[in-house]
Protein backbone atom coordinates (compact mmCIF):
# COMPACT_ATOMS: atom_id res chain seq x y z
CA UNK A 1 0.00 0.00 0.00
CA UNK A 2 1.23 3.23 -1.53
CA UNK A 3 0.91 6.27 0.78
CA UNK A 4 1.60 10.34 1.04
CA UNK A 5 1.17 12.79 3.66
CA UNK A 6 2.14 16.82 3.79
CA UNK A 7 1.60 18.83 6.86
CA UNK A 8 3.26 21.99 8.46
CA UNK A 9 3.53 22.94 11.63
CA UNK A 10 5.14 26.37 13.18
CA UNK A 11 7.12 26.13 16.47
CA UNK A 12 7.98 28.53 18.54
CA UNK A 13 11.23 28.54 18.77
CA UNK A 14 14.23 30.26 16.18
CA UNK A 15 15.20 27.95 12.93
CA UNK A 16 18.86 27.03 14.88
CA UNK A 17 17.15 26.17 17.63
CA UNK A 18 14.84 23.67 15.51
CA UNK A 19 17.48 22.57 13.41
CA UNK A 20 19.41 21.05 16.61
CA UNK A 21 16.39 19.37 17.77
CA UNK A 22 15.94 18.02 14.37
CA UNK A 23 18.65 16.58 14.72
CA UNK A 24 19.40 15.18 18.15
CA UNK A 25 18.85 11.75 18.72
CA UNK A 26 17.48 12.35 22.55
CA UNK A 27 15.32 14.68 21.93
CA UNK A 28 13.91 12.82 19.03
CA UNK A 29 13.98 9.44 20.79
CA UNK A 30 11.31 11.44 23.47
CA UNK A 31 8.98 12.63 20.76
CA UNK A 32 8.28 9.65 19.10
CA UNK A 33 5.42 7.98 20.13
CA UNK A 34 6.70 3.76 21.15
CA UNK A 35 10.54 4.67 20.33
CA UNK A 36 12.74 2.56 22.58
CA UNK A 37 15.90 3.34 20.93
CA UNK A 38 16.86 5.99 18.61
CA UNK A 39 21.04 5.89 17.78
CA UNK A 40 23.20 7.66 15.45
CA UNK A 41 24.41 5.11 13.00
CA UNK A 42 27.39 6.78 10.43
CA UNK A 43 27.62 10.74 10.37
CA UNK A 44 24.06 11.21 8.53
CA UNK A 45 22.19 8.51 9.84
CA UNK A 46 19.87 6.68 12.49
CA UNK A 47 19.08 3.45 13.66
CA UNK A 48 15.46 2.49 15.65
CA UNK A 49 13.28 0.61 17.29
CA UNK A 50 9.64 1.50 17.59
CA UNK A 51 6.76 -0.41 19.21
CA UNK A 52 3.34 0.59 18.08
CA UNK A 53 0.01 -1.28 17.50
CA UNK A 54 -2.20 -0.69 15.06
CA UNK A 55 -5.66 -2.02 15.21
CA UNK A 56 -5.35 -5.74 15.98
CA UNK A 57 -1.36 -5.85 15.15
CA UNK A 58 1.13 -5.45 17.59
CA UNK A 59 4.90 -5.25 16.48
CA UNK A 60 8.11 -3.95 17.12
CA UNK A 61 9.92 -2.19 14.25
CA UNK A 62 13.60 -2.03 13.50
CA UNK A 63 14.71 0.23 11.24
CA UNK A 64 17.04 2.31 9.86
CA UNK A 65 16.96 5.91 8.51
CA UNK A 66 19.59 7.86 6.19
CA UNK A 67 19.53 11.99 5.88
CA UNK A 68 21.12 13.23 2.35
CA UNK A 69 20.25 16.78 0.70
CA UNK A 70 21.52 18.27 4.21
CA UNK A 71 21.16 21.89 3.54
CA UNK A 72 22.08 23.38 7.45
CA UNK A 73 19.38 25.16 8.88
CA UNK A 74 16.94 25.05 5.38
CA UNK A 75 16.21 21.14 5.54
CA UNK A 76 17.09 17.81 4.06
CA UNK A 77 15.90 14.30 2.92
CA UNK A 78 14.98 11.57 5.10
CA UNK A 79 15.16 7.82 3.40
CA UNK A 80 14.60 4.80 5.22
CA UNK A 81 13.24 1.28 5.87
CA UNK A 82 11.77 -0.66 8.58
CA UNK A 83 10.90 -4.70 9.33
CA UNK A 84 8.17 -5.37 11.81
CA UNK A 85 8.44 -8.95 11.83
CA UNK A 86 5.21 -10.62 10.68
CA UNK A 87 3.51 -7.68 10.93
CA UNK A 88 5.06 -6.03 7.76
CA UNK A 89 7.31 -3.38 6.79
CA UNK A 90 7.82 -0.09 5.90
CA UNK A 91 9.86 2.18 3.50
CA UNK A 92 9.92 5.78 1.97
CA UNK A 93 11.33 8.41 2.11
CA UNK A 94 10.49 12.41 3.19
CA UNK A 95 11.81 15.79 2.36
CA UNK A 96 11.86 18.21 5.58
CA UNK A 97 11.96 21.71 5.00
CA UNK A 98 12.34 25.07 7.58
CA UNK A 99 11.31 28.66 7.06
CA UNK A 100 11.20 31.53 9.55
CA UNK A 101 7.64 32.32 10.31
CA UNK A 102 6.35 34.76 12.79
CA UNK A 103 6.45 33.49 16.21
CA UNK A 104 8.96 31.11 15.43
CA UNK A 105 9.74 27.82 12.56
CA UNK A 106 7.87 26.61 10.01
CA UNK A 107 8.21 23.32 9.20
CA UNK A 108 6.88 21.35 6.16
CA UNK A 109 7.14 18.04 5.59
CA UNK A 110 5.71 15.55 2.27
CA UNK A 111 6.37 11.93 2.94
CA UNK A 112 6.00 8.70 0.30
CA UNK A 113 5.65 5.62 2.03
CA UNK A 114 5.17 1.83 1.06
CA UNK A 115 3.99 -0.49 3.28
CA UNK A 116 3.55 -4.28 3.35
CA UNK A 117 2.26 -7.22 5.52
CA UNK A 118 -0.55 -7.27 8.03
CA UNK A 119 -0.31 -4.05 8.48
CA UNK A 120 -0.97 -3.21 4.85
CA UNK A 121 -3.92 -5.82 5.25
CA UNK A 122 -5.66 -3.60 7.85
CA UNK A 123 -6.75 -1.09 5.38
CA UNK A 124 -5.69 2.44 4.77
CA UNK A 125 -8.59 3.99 6.88
CA UNK A 126 -6.92 2.27 10.09
CA UNK A 127 -3.87 3.06 9.40
CA UNK A 128 -4.54 6.44 8.84
CA UNK A 129 -5.79 6.68 11.97
CA UNK A 130 -2.96 5.35 13.73
CA UNK A 131 -0.69 7.46 12.08
CA UNK A 132 -2.77 10.83 12.61
CA UNK A 133 -2.66 10.22 16.24
CA UNK A 134 1.54 9.37 15.88
CA UNK A 135 1.71 12.43 14.43
CA UNK A 136 -0.03 14.53 16.68
CA UNK A 137 1.64 13.35 19.98
CA UNK A 138 4.93 13.88 18.09
CA UNK A 139 4.17 17.45 17.19
CA UNK A 140 3.09 17.88 20.46
CA UNK A 141 6.48 16.38 22.11
CA UNK A 142 8.08 18.38 19.74
CA UNK A 143 6.67 21.59 20.51
CA UNK A 144 6.71 21.00 23.80
CA UNK A 145 10.71 20.38 23.60
CA UNK A 146 11.07 23.49 21.45
CA UNK A 147 9.63 25.14 24.05
CA UNK A 148 5.49 26.15 22.77
CA UNK A 149 2.83 25.40 22.59
CA UNK A 150 1.22 21.86 20.56
CA UNK A 151 -0.43 21.42 17.44
CA UNK A 152 -4.54 22.02 17.81
CA UNK A 153 -5.92 18.47 19.25
CA UNK A 154 -2.76 17.45 20.97
CA UNK A 155 -3.23 19.69 24.27
CA UNK A 156 -6.02 16.56 25.34
CA UNK A 157 -3.31 13.80 25.35
CA UNK A 158 -0.50 16.24 27.63
CA UNK A 159 0.06 16.90 30.79
CA UNK A 160 -1.79 19.70 32.30
CA UNK A 161 1.58 21.79 32.59
CA UNK A 162 2.19 21.06 29.22
CA UNK A 163 -1.04 22.17 27.89
CA UNK A 164 -0.01 24.96 25.45
CA UNK A 165 1.55 24.04 22.44
CA UNK A 166 2.14 24.62 18.38
CA UNK A 167 -0.20 26.26 16.04
CA UNK A 168 -0.47 24.51 12.98
CA UNK A 169 -0.52 26.08 9.38
CA UNK A 170 -2.40 23.15 8.11
CA UNK A 171 -3.43 19.76 9.10
CA UNK A 172 -3.26 16.54 6.49
CA UNK A 173 -3.67 12.99 6.65
CA UNK A 174 0.00 12.84 4.86
CA UNK A 175 1.39 14.20 8.33
CA UNK A 176 -0.53 11.47 9.73
CA UNK A 177 0.86 9.07 7.62
CA UNK A 178 4.56 11.06 7.99
CA UNK A 179 4.47 10.48 11.60
CA UNK A 180 3.79 6.81 11.55
CA UNK A 181 6.34 6.36 8.96
CA UNK A 182 8.92 7.90 11.04
CA UNK A 183 8.01 6.14 13.95
CA UNK A 184 9.42 2.98 12.20
CA UNK A 185 12.49 4.61 12.19
CA UNK A 186 13.44 6.29 14.60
Amino acid sequence: MAMTMTGEATLPADRPKVWALLNDPEVLKACIPGCESLERAGDNGFAAVVKTKIGPVSATFRGKVELSDIVPLVGYTISGEGEGGVAGFAKGGAKVSLTDAAGGTLLRYDVEAHVGGKIAQLGARLVDGVAKNMADKFFANFAAAAGGPAPAGAAERLAPSAAPQAVPMKESWFRRMWEWFMSLWR
